[in-house]
């Protein structure tokens, strides 16, 4: 099946069956969970009015022999916040590229109508859901919800800025649920010809190994990792290194300045070095220090936003060719 096979249409309260043998089927996979729509979710019975009571919206998918998808968004109360709801994708249908098609339409929606967050609950157990929700820039956000229902379900809470440049810290949790996108995206820089410590072509055992061991430090406290959404992608990350030595606490070294290289040039880079100077500031690190590849694209940008030519060490690094290349120590004062 191709998803041009599939109609995507506005949800109807007579869509009800629809709803419920997509819901109940998903459900069905996992042992414990309990569906009883009258008991839990009588919504189901006119979701197209319950949805447009709240400011929000429906979709259902059709293919030739019936429903295969649903999605939903509305409007939350905080944030300018949106929320994504009611997300299945029939089993026959996965892998299609439905499940794109319908969160791309939820969101559009959102932000056509002013979103400036998306936001979404999900089953714990849902493992697939959470890497495709990963894959699309969510991360996990705040405590995990308790829900007092007949599968005692538990629930991670997603959350990415839905349009614009924005440029966020992540916490544990959001490190931990960002490894797979920030792996991409070093894989793809290091492809690229960039310098950041590997050579290519990298692994993805070896990218998702460094991405863990970054989280670990994040949760210690070593480290902050900083991310950079483009409208709604989850497109660029740099570090700073809190990690310094007893007698250089006012300093923080900032590392691996990586940005998709299909959004270079969009003022992606710029945007997280600006952030990254603001929060070593509010931490009291008054120093900031890095080192890149002599005569790099990197190099010119840090020039441009004022950073100071410390000094050059020839033949520092190999590059992927296995030939000698110089590195240029910089440093700034936040502020």
């Amino acid at each position: 099946m191709t998803v041009s096979a599939i109609t995507l249409r506005a949800g109807r309260d007579d869509d009800t069956a629809a709803y419920i043998r997509l819901i109940g089927d998903a459900w069905g996979e996992f042992p414990g969970v309990v569906f009883d729509v009258d008991a839990e979710l009588p919504e189901l019975r006119s979701l197209a009015t319950y949805f447009s009571e709240k400011g929000g919206a429906l979709w259902l998918a059709e293919g030739p022999d019936g429903p295969l998808g649903m999605v939903a968004t509305r409007p939350l109360r905080e944030d300018g916040a949106w929320e994504i709801g009611r997300m299945y994708v029939a089993a026959e249908a996965r892998g299609t590229g439905l499940a794109h098609r319908l969160l791309d339409t939820a969101e559009a929606h959102a932000r056509a109508a002013g979103a400036e967050r998306m936001v979404l609950w999900t089953d714990t157990r849902f493992n697939a859901a959470h890497s495709f929700y990963e894959k699309r820039g969510y991360v996990r956000q705040g405590a995990i919800r308790i829900l007092d229902d007949l599968s005692k379900s538990l629930e991670f809470r997603y959350a990415k800025p839905a349009q614009g440049l924005v440029v966020e810290a992540l916490d544990a949790a959001a490190a931990a649920s960002a490894e797979r996108r920030f792996s991409e995206i070093l894989i793809a820089c290091v492809a690229a010809g960039a310098s950041v410590t590997y050579l290519a072509p990298l692994s993805v055992e070896k990218s998702r190994a460094h991405w863990k061991r970054i989280s670990s430090e994040v949760a210690q406290g070593h480290r902050v990792l900083l991310g950079a959404w483009l409208e709604g992608a989850l497109v660029g990350t740099v570090q700073l290194d809190l990690a310094t030595p007893e007698n250089q606490q006012h300093r923080a070294e900032l590392v691996k300045l990586l940005v998709d290289p299909a959004f270079r040039n969009r003022g992606v880079g710029e945007a997280l070095l600006r952030r990254a100077e603001q929060t070593a500031l509010r931490l009291g690190r008054r120093l900031l220090t890095l080192d890149t590849r002599a005569d790099d694209e990197g190099e010119r940008l840090y020039r441009r936003l004022g950073w100071t030519e410390g000094g050059c060490i020839p033949d520092f690094a190999q590059d992927a060719s296995g030939a000698l290349r110089a590195t240029r120590f910089f440093f700034k004062r936040p502020g």
